[in-house]
């Protein structure tokens, strides 16, 4: 499952979504497809966006998706 925030929920239309991935998946593969799906809008959005899995924060888009993780993906937020 893949859920966008923010910026990253606008250029992707969409809240939430599943994706049918290879395995083994990583969060590379999950942007990849997003991208796929959702166009250039969502692909320069990414570009700055972190994410977490499974509410832990990811540091490198190799990092291995389970079957089932939740992928968060986190446009910058404004404010405080």
């Amino acid at each position: 499952m893949v859920r966008y925030f923010a910026a990253a929920r606008a250029a992707a239309g969409v809240t939430e979504e599943r994706l049918t991935l290879p395995d083994p998946a990583t969060v590379r593969l999950a942007l990849t497809e997003a991208e796929r799906r959702h166009g250039a809008m969502l692909a320069t959005v990414l570009q700055r966006c972190s994410f977490l899995v499974d509410e832990i924060a990811v540091h490198g888009r190799d990092t291995v998706l389970t079957d089932g993780a939740v992928l968060d993906v986190l446009p910058p937020f404004a404010g405080g």
